[in-house]
């Protein structure tokens, strides 16, 4: 979700503006050091928020916006979700931490069984 939100104040401010090309998924993996998964995650976010749209082939562009913009038709719907999905997300990350530090201190004890 940061990534997507730096993506987007970009596309706000001008930085990335009507008709550019994003950088690839490989150039954002190695700006922000994280994998593709996320990035396709980010990219898919602003799919959704009608900022961004993908070309086959070729790229994904930012998108040309109509003279009220893409977030006057539904756009608030839409940003509820995304607040909604963030907080499960969070949710799922503090769950999934707790259970990592419930089980990897328990398998380092045991002298590496599990492997």
């Amino acid at each position: 979700m940061q990534i997507a939100d730096e993506l987007r104040g970009q596309i706000r401010n001008g930085s990335l503006p009507p008709g550019a090309a994003l950088p690839s998924i490989n150039q954002l993996c190695e700006r922000y050091e994280v994998s593709s998964s996320v990035i396709k995650a980010a990219i898919s976010v602003l799919r959704t928020e009608g900022l961004i749209i993908g070309q086959q082939g070729k790229g994904v562009y930012v998108r040309e916006q109509d003279a009220d913009g893409p977030a006057e038709t539904g756009g608030t719907a839409v940003l509820e979700q995304l607040a909604e999905m963030r907080a499960v997300l969070k949710d799922l990350g503090d769950r999934i931490a707790d259970l990592e530090s419930a089980v990897y201190p328990e398998s380092k004890r045991s002298g590496g069984r599990g492997k």
